[in-house]
Parts: C-alpha cells; sequence; structure tokens
C-alpha cells in the first residue's frame, strides 16, 4: 500500500480525497484503491486561514495523524498531496518534499506564475521525481468519454465553460486562477497544448479568453460569476457541433485513480509541459484582461 501524506487544510479537498483513499463512508462508487493516507499537516493559509480548524478537525476524525511541520511527514510517506488553495505557495510547499526525492500530486492551480512553475518543473526533472498537477474537471467521465471518442473526428475548436470566483485576495490566484482554472483545464483537454496567443474581456461578472493555436484553430473560455453556472463546454469538431454539460459527481474520484497511478508508476500521467502551458494561457489572459484586451502572447 503507498503512503500518503497531504499538507494544508484549507481546502475541502484534503478531506474529500482522504475519504475516497482511505475508504471512509458508505458511498464505496467513490473509494479508489491502492494508496492511503497515514499522516497530515494543516499548514497555514494566507488566502483562506478561516478554513484550516474545521478541516483539521475533520481529518482528525477521519484517523489521520497529524504533525505541525510538513518537514515531519519526510521519511514517512512515499509521495505527497500538496493541497493549498493558494498556488503562490506551491513552489515552496513542494520544494523539501521534491529535494527529498518525494513525488508530488500539486493541486490546482499549479502555480501562479509561469516563472513559478518553470520552478517546480525544473526541481522535479533536476532531482528526478515525478510532479503531477491538474484539475478533477480533466477526468470528469463526460470529458474524458468525449475526448477518447474518434467518431466526432479532429476537434478545430471549443468553448468550455464553468464558474470563475475571485479570489478574496487578488495577489493570491488573481483573475482565472482562483476558480476558473477549472475550466480552462477543460478548454486545454480538449484542445491540447499549443496557444500561441490569448486575449481576454474581464467584466464584473465573467471572464472570456480567447486563444489561438499555433495551427490555426481558436478556442474560448467563459468563466461566470453571474448568473451561476456549472461546468460544459460546446466542441466544434469535424464531424458535428456538440454541447455537453459536465456532471460532476465522480471527478474525485478519476482524479485519484490519476493520482494513485503517479506514486505507483513514478510516471505522471499528464505531460507536465501540458501544465505549464495553462499556467502560461492564465497568465496571459490576467495581463489582456487587466489592459483591456490587448493581445498578450504565449512563450514558454
Amino acid at each position: 500500500m503507498i503512503k500518503l501524506g497531504i499538507l494544508d487544510f484549507d481546502t475541502s479537498h484534503c478531506v474529500e480525497f482522504t475519504r475516497r483513499l482511505n475508504h471512509i463512508g458508505d458511498d464505496k462508487d467513490q473509494f479508489v484503491e491502492g494508496a492511503k493516507v497515514v499522516i497530515g499537516c494543516p499548514g497555514e493559509s494566507k488566502l483562506s486561514p478561516e478554513r484550516v480548524k474545521g478541516y483539521t478537525e475533520q481529518m482528525t476524525k477521519c484517523g489521520v495523524p497529524l504533525v505541525d511541520k510538513p518537514a515531519d511527514m519526510i521519511g514517512k510517506v512515499d509521495g505527497v498531496l500538496i493541497e493549498a488553495v493558494d498556488g503562490t505557495v506551491h513552489y515552496e510547499r513542494a520544494r523539501p518534499f521534491l529535494e527529498a526525492g518525494i513525488p508530488c500530486f500539486i493541486d490546482k492551480p499549479f502555480a501562479c506564475s509561469l516563472e513559478d512553475a518553470k520552478k517546480i518543473a525544473a526541481l522535479a526533472a533536476k532531482k528526478k521525481v515525478a510532479v503531477f498537477s491538474s484539475s478533477s474537471l480533466r477526468y470528469a467521465p463526460d470529458v474524458a468519454e468525449y475526448v477518447a471518442d474518434a467518431k466526432h473526428g479532429a476537434i478545430a475548436g471549443c468553448v468550455a465553460y464553468g464558474p470563475a470566483a475571485l479570489s478574496p485576495v487578488p495577489e493570491r490566484n488573481g483573475g482565472l486562477f482562483h476558480y476558473g482554472i477549472h475550466a480552462v483545464e477543460i478548454l486545454y483537454t480538449l484542445m491540447g497544448p499549443g496557444c500561441k496567443r490569448v486575449t481576454c474581456t474581464v467584466e464584473k461578472d465573467v471572464d472570456v479568453a480567447t486563444g489561438v493555436w499555433a495551427d490555426g484553430r481558436v478556442a474560448s473560455v467563459r468563466g461566470t460569476r453571474k448568473p451561476s453556472s456549472g461546468y460544459g463546454f460546446t466542441s466544434f469538431a469535424e464531424k458535428g457541433v456538440k454541447a455537453v454539460a459536465v456532471d460532476t459527481k465522480l471527478i474525485y474520484r478519476e482524479l485519484l485513480k490519476k493520482v494513485v497511478e503517479l506514486f505507483k508508476t513514478g510516471k505522471p500521467p499528464l505531460d507536465i509541459a501540458e501544465t505549464i502551458e495553462i499556467i502560461a494561457f492564465i497568465e496571459a489572459a490576467n495581463k489582456s484582461g487587466a489592459n483591456h484586451g490587448t493581445v498578450e502572447s504565449i512563450r514558454v
């Protein structure tokens, strides 16, 4: 059994992931085999500190032993889940584990700057240790099944959509980094990497970012604050247009299957280069939106 540690308890993911991996509760359809959370560290949060106490209590009820310092988990785990909701701290959170040769799953957003994203990837490569990051929406059955179905032919473009609540602390998880990253992840799951430039319109209730890929394909992400929306996409493919509403019931289970795969094989299920480009896309979109829709180039 793979032994995992969880760092930072300012998101529900710490509890939800533990329940699924440790088989807690009655919903056996959600359980994931192959790994167990054996230790946790509540950490500290500069973005959502009010959440830490409650999730710490829930993790204790789940029977997970806790330590005060992240470093106290080193030597006791085969892998670590970095769960800080604040992407600006992910490099500093992951660094001691990567330096110790411990593979990491880093929850979304992987980072909040292209610079930090590259630093994490470079350190992992230097230490020859696997690192993986993804929104759970990438592995939603509705998304995965559409991408795997060759009947629709090549995808020429799409519009992906989802909620895009703004961070309560703008300098942390700014713009689409905070919640809009889920819809951006859907966009990239359909389109793949290769976006070269981005423009973005930002208004009180919505962000709309449009990217142009190197092969001429065009796709957009719509992050909505009002009215509320679920997740979904409209795909413009070679053999037809299809609108898909994405069911989120099984997304944590499906993501955790990939997380366990990471720790079992030592190989990330998603090329880190695509994750880095997603961060570059959002960074460029945020910059464009702050500058009245200027065209911003993506260089990774």
